[in-house]
């Protein structure tokens, strides 16, 4: 009689699987291929990529190595609510933006990458705009301040 090996699945085969069995897919890397939007903050242009699903939101910017000073992540949240951010899995440091609907930011937060630390809205907002440590200062920009595009504009009643 002629009994063959048995043939076990390969690693990758079985993490497929468990991902296909779990509905989830592991994101192994960063999210570069959102749509994205432009928003100006007086002269100043910002190119934002726009997380706009749960997973968009959750995955953020983690895992990304670097972001020219013009680019930033415009996070869109279906109602206003307090936002708090972390930065697990962030490698890069960012200050984030809490803006009001009609695009007036309300506080910004400092965060540092790798940080488990949560930085929240001083009140309720829907956006949440992430861009390099030190750029909303370096333009003149804080609390008060007004950004301006198409987000904001869909966002008024």
């Amino acid at each position: 009689m002629n009994i063959s090996p048995l043939r076990l699945p390969r690693p990758t085969h079985l993490l497929a699987l468990a991902l296909v069995c779990t509905g989830t897919w592991a994101q192994v890397g960063p999210q570069m291929d959102l749509r994205r939007v432009e928003i100006t903050a007086g002269m100043h242009r910002i190119d934002a990529q726009v997380a706009a699903s749960p997973q968009e939101r959750q995955i953020g910017l983690m895992f990304r190595r670097d972001m020219p000073q013009h680019e930033g992540m415009l996070f869109v949240f279906e109602q206003p609510a307090t936002q708090c951010f972390w930065m697990k899995n962030t490698l890069l440091p960012l200050t984030a933006a809490f803006v009001a609907d009609d695009g007036t930011i309300v506080n910004l937060a400092d965060m540092k990458p790798m940080s488990e630390d949560s930085h929240c809205s001083a009140r309720p907002v829907r956006f949440v705009l992430e861009m390099n440590h030190g750029w909303f200062a370096r333009k003149g920009l804080k609390a008060g301040s007004r950004l301006a595009g198409e987000p904001f504009k869909a966002a008024r009643p």
